[in-house]
Order: structure tokens, then sequence, then C-alpha cells
């Protein structure tokens, strides 16, 4: 799989354009649809997979919805186990603390994780937000912990990580 990073809007936000056997999936659509689209290309998107719904995670979201063909996967019509969509297979996780729609979309095959803003590279989401909770970002990151060390972390701002860096540098994790 083909892992494209758009960084969209006044926020940096990651939008990631996933590429595999000339279709798409679409994490995080967060401003500037014209640049998600020329990622994308030719590719035909299955779908759009939203980890949280801030506004920096979901402005070209209205711009994707016009295709029914076009599944849209988010908290509320998701449960915690895996889901096939073409050619990719997924797990959903439920990761709330930053928000209570937070989730965490796991690629067991590419060992890759798409977190939104949960985990950053040595920090983690904010929990003052309204739908913040510091006790739930807690429980989520034990249950992100007993994942393997070798799983790449992209998340919605900033550099990609591992788990086991972070769980060596990052002070929230430890």
């Amino acid at each position: 799989m083909e892992i494209k990073t758009v960084v969209t809007g006044t926020l940096d936000e990651n939008c990631y354009v996933l590429i595999e056997n000339k279709t798409a999936l679409i994490v995080d659509p967060g401003d500037d649809y014209l640049k998600i689209k020329d990622a994308v290309g030719e590719n035909k998107v299955l779908g759009v997979l939203i980890t949280h719904s801030h506004f920096d995670h979901v402005g070209a979201l209205r711009n994707f919805l016009t295709k029914r063909s076009i599944k849209i996967f988010k908290k509320s019509n998701l449960e915690e186990k895996e889901y096939t969509i073409g050619d990719f297979s997924f797990q959903c996780i439920y990761t709330p603390g930053h928000s209570k729609d937070s989730v965490t979309f796991y690629f067991p095959k590419e060992n890759a994780m798409f977190i939104g803003d949960f985990i950053f590279k040595e920090s983690i989401g904010r929990t003052d937000l309204p739908g913040g909770d510091a006790s739930e970002m807690k429980e989520s990151i034990q249950k992100i912990l007993t994942y393997s060390e070798e799983v790449k972390l992209y998340p919605g701002h900033y550099e990609s990580t591992t788990l086991k860096e972070e769980k060596e540098k990052n002070p929230y994790l430890k």
C-alpha cells in the first residue's frame, strides 16, 4: 500500500491518501480538496476514514460526499472490528480522549495506524477541548500499548513515528 501525506489547511493537518491496485482510501480530508484530489490522481476513491470530527480533519469531506459510491467510516457508523473495502483491510479501534468520537484505523498487513490527534511524536492530543477527557485518554493509551512496537503511527499533525519510539520518548506513554 502506498501512503501519500497531504498537509492541508491553516493548522497543517495531515490528510493521508492510501493507494492499492488503482483504488484509494482517504484519511481525514481536512481542507484543500484540490490538493487531495491531485494526490488521488486517477485512482478510484472507495472510502473516507475519519479519525475524529474536528473541523481541521473534515473540512473537505463535503467534496467527497457528492459521490454515492464513496463510503464514510467514522465512529458513529463503526464497531471495533475488522473491515474490508476493495483490497484494503483495517481494524477500527476506539481511542477517545482527545474527543468522544476519536478512533484509530489499524492496517495490520502494513503495520500502520492512522491515529488522528490521539498521539503525536513525543506528545498526545489535547484533552481540555470540549469532548476531551484525560481519563479516557489514559485508557486509550493503555489499549494502544498492547500492539507491536514496530507499528508506524501516522498522526493528524506533525511527523510520523513508531510505537517503539513513543514508548521510549513520549512521557505520556510511560
